[in-house]
């Protein structure tokens, strides 16, 4: 466990399904801890009501899942997008109707989450898909939805897994949540001591989060030249975009038109907004 490694081909391929696929079938799951992860152990024990609609997600074997069933919740989804797992929870969970087992893309999941765990899904996804994971999980969660779990302190080589900063985060999430926690997680496991953040995040219900398309020959200068001009738009209160320059993610007040953000962008000519639907 201490190998955090878990990629058997090259890790330029697409993170899919057949990618994952592919993890399970050589057994090449070095994230996998064979155990609830006692971080979310602890979180899990001070939640009171146990029929929070509970989802999480890239659930792997979800050893999460089956410590909630023992502790009496009952109202748990899990989804993965890798074949493997997912039959392997629907076998070994087949006589317990309060767990919703799902196979698919995450990403076109539909539902309303009171508690959300994330547990090792945020540093599977390619670094580009940070924006999208922000607005998506703020779709999911209900007006008083709660996002908590691990996310990694620490830098990688290659990945998966991705690492990051708590600095990174922070920007990340600002103003689409309000912080409860994150901090240094005082009880990972021993391989990952020191390089695992403990974080609790609420839905906040009072601002509008959307994805836009952004097309156009961007580069790290015009980036911040954009963004920059992306927040003097009244209302707006955070802008991310994401690696490739092609997604962004907005936090705002209220609904801003799209007329209003093609306006703002029009410095250069080549570039284009389009919001991405749910």
């Amino acid at each position: 466990m201490s190998d955090l490694k878990c990629c058997v081909v090259s890790c330029d391929r697409p993170l899919n399904a057949a990618y994952w696929e592919a993890q399970y079938e050589a057994k090449t799951t070095g994230w996998d801890l064979g155990q609830v992860s006692p971080p979310i152990q602890m979180y899990a024990d001070t939640v009171a009501d146990k029929n929070s609609r509970i989802l999480i997600p890239g659930c792997g074997n979800s050893y999460e899942a089956e410590y909630l069933l023992k502790q009496g919740f009952s109202n748990i989804t899990v989804i993965d997008i890798a074949p493997t797992p997912v039959s392997f929870l629907k076998e070994k969970f087949k006589n317990h109707p309060t767990i919703q087992i799902l196979l698919g893309d995450f990403f076109e999941h539909k539902g309303k989450y009171d508690l959300i765990i994330e547990q090792t899904f945020f540093c599977a996804l390619a670094p580009t898909m940070r924006q999208k994971y922000v607005w998506k999980m703020h779709q999911l969660l209900a007006e008083e939805g709660i996002l908590s779990g691990l996310l990694f302190n620490r830098m990688f080589a290659s990945g998966p897994p991705f690492g990051g900063s708590k600095e990174e985060y922070e920007t990340l999430f600002t103003a689409a949540f309000q912080f409860i926690k994150m901090d240094l997680s005082e009880n990972s496991i021993a391989p990952r001591a020191g390089s695992e953040l403990y974080f609790e995040l609420k839905k906040n219900r009072q601002v509008v989060v959307n994805l836009y398309a952004l097309e156009g020959e961007l580069y790290s200068e015009s980036m911040e030249t954009l963004t920059e001009k992306l927040l003097t738009i009244d209302g707006v209160l955070n802008v991310s975009i994401n690696g490739n320059f092609a997604d962004v993610l907005l936090v705002s007040k209220n609904e801003i038109t799209i007329e209003t953000l093609q306006q703002v962008i029009a410095f250069d000519e080549k570039y284009t907004i389009k919001k991405i639907k749910n």
